[in-house]
This record gives C-alpha cells, structure tokens and sequence, in this order.
C-alpha cells in the first residue's frame, strides 16, 4: 500500500476533501493525515472518506491539531515531559487522534515517543558534518559526550513516556488501531538508537509496532549514530510501514526520493508488500517532483 501525507498539501486548502481530492487525482488509493491537519480541514476529510474518494492509510499523532495550533506541532507535548500537565495533554490528544483513526477505519498512528531533556547537539552535529569535520577529534568528542550525557539521564524520560504509551494501549487495542513508534533524526529523541529491543520488551502488543522513517534515519547514519540497513534490520520483526523522503546530505530531509542520500535499493529486501508505505514529501516539492519521487520508488520496491 502506498500513501501520499497532506504535510505535502495541507498548508494550501481550506477544505479538507479538496486536499484529498488533490492527492487521489496524483494516483493514490491512500492518505495519510498529517500533524499538520487543521481541525478545519477535518469534515471535508471524513466527507471524501465517507463518499469512496479515498482511504486513509494512518494519521500523524497529533491530528487534528489542538485548537489554537496551526501549524505542524508533533512534538507539542511530550510523552517524556517533566511537567505533569504537558503528559496529560499529550495524552488527551493522542486519545483524540486515536479515536480519530478509528472513526476514519486507518489502522495506525505515527507517534513522536518523546525526547531527553537536554542541550541541543543535533544542529552542531550535522553542521559540523557538512563542513567535512565527521572525521576530525572535535566531532568524535562531541558525539562521545551526546552519547554519556544521554545515558547517564535517560531512565526517568523512558519511564515517563513509557507510563504514557501504556495508558493509550487499551484504548488502541479496543479501536483496533496500531501505534508506531517513529525513529527520529535528532540524537536527543526517544527512542535512542540502540533501545528499540528494551521498548518492543516492555511492550509485546501487536498494537505498538516500529515506524521507520527513511529521511531520520539517513541523517542518523550520516551523524554516524547508526548504518541505516542494520537499523531496519533490527527491527524487521515489528516494521509495519515507511514514511518515503530522501535526505540531501548532510541533514535536509522530505526530498524527492532520487536526489539524496538514502539507498532504496539497499532497503528493499526488507519492503514487504502488506507494509504501509507513505510518502512525506516537504511542502515546496512540485507537483513533477512529487511524480518522480514516487516513480523512483516504485521502480525499485515494486508497485504494492
């Protein structure tokens, strides 16, 4: 199944099944509702779903996004927050977005698990890799103090998340709608790069499953974090769909798929057919853009 996000289109409508309608006349059978979807667009969206326009193939926690929010906020509230109010309300609209998922039959969510508390290095990290520094002693110390300053505090933020996620778990398991937990490009993010197993532990549903995202993960391999194939590998026993984008070295991600760094062909043995497969294309791509992106793809994963 290939899908196209409206974090490609959503910005330019009004009306929701008009931006839906944008997205089947380019040839999917699927969308997926973006963390950018305005409440607004919210009745045009179920009007084309419920009329046979098209399917939704998964939404991005949050969606809607809370009133007063009107640009894209995945990352609003945290599962992992210190503050008590900011968990409840990352759980309350997660609760919407599940509900939401349900009310549209879309078997997933995309969630952001949370985040450590922590200095920014990200942005350093993938300057300093554009400059051609990866290999000098300055880069490798600043990745080796990332590395122990995130293990030394990292416990109480997993918990946290960890406490959120099994509050939504019976509501996901009772609708029906799975929840993948999203790889991230910045280094400060849950979870880190070598704690999917201790996660997909705590959590043996078959509602919580692993969301790859091909852009994070490219920028995490080249910061060095991580070799992009061996990551999906690693978590091929619970993979249940891709976000699609390419990653213009060393750090700018939602390209056209064919222009970056991302090998496909390296990824494809572990593309399945029954795997959701959702292009997230950055909003300034144009429409022949967006074509031969998915052109590319398709030529190298096949057409299901």
């Amino acid at each position: 199944m290939y899908s196209l996000s409206s974090c490609w289109n959503s910005h330019r409508h009004t009306d929701g099944r008009v931006m839906l309608r944008e997205i089947r006349d380019l040839g999917f059978e699927y969308a997926e509702l973006s963390h950018g979807t305005r409440i607004s667009l919210l009745p045009g969206a179920i009007e084309a779903v419920e009329a046979g326009e098209i399917k939704i193939s998964s939404l991005h926690n949050f969606c809607p996004l809370p009133i007063g929010i009107n640009h894209s906020a995945p990352n609003l509230f945290k599962f992992s927050a210190y503050k008590p109010m900011e968990r409840e309300n990352a759980l309350r609209y997660t609760r919407k977005t599940i509900e939401m998922a349900a009310k549209l039959k879309a078997p997933l969510v995309v969630l952001h698990y949370g985040a450590i508390e922590m200095k920014d290095y990200t942005d350093k990290l993938i300057e300093m890799v554009g400059r051609g520094d990866k290999e000098t002693s300055k880069y490798q110390k600043l990745c080796d103090e990332v590395m122990r300053k995130r293990e030394g505090i990292k416990e109480e933020f997993i918990e946290r998340a960890n406490e959120v996620l099994h509050k939504l778990l019976p509501e996901a398991e009772n609708l029906g709608v799975k929840l993948g937990i999203e790889n991230r490009e910045a280094v400060e993010e849950l979870p880190l790069e070598h704690d999917y197993h201790f996660l997909f532990k705590e959590f043996t549903s078959p509602n919580i499953v692993y969301w790859h995202d091909t852009g994070h993960a490219q920028i995490k391999e080249n910061l060095g974090f991580i070799h992009h194939l061996m990551h999906l590998e690693s978590q091929r026993e619970r993979l249940f769909g891709f976000h699609i984008h390419d990653v213009q070295f060393p750090g700018r991600d939602h390209c056209e798929p064919g222009t970056g760094t991302v090998d496909f062909k390296a990824l494809k043995p572990l593309v399945k057919p029954e795997h959701i497969k959702v292009f997230e294309f950055s909003p300034g791509l144009t429409v022949e853009e967006v074509k031969r992106g998915v052109v590319h793809v398709k030529n190298i994963w096949g057409t299901e």
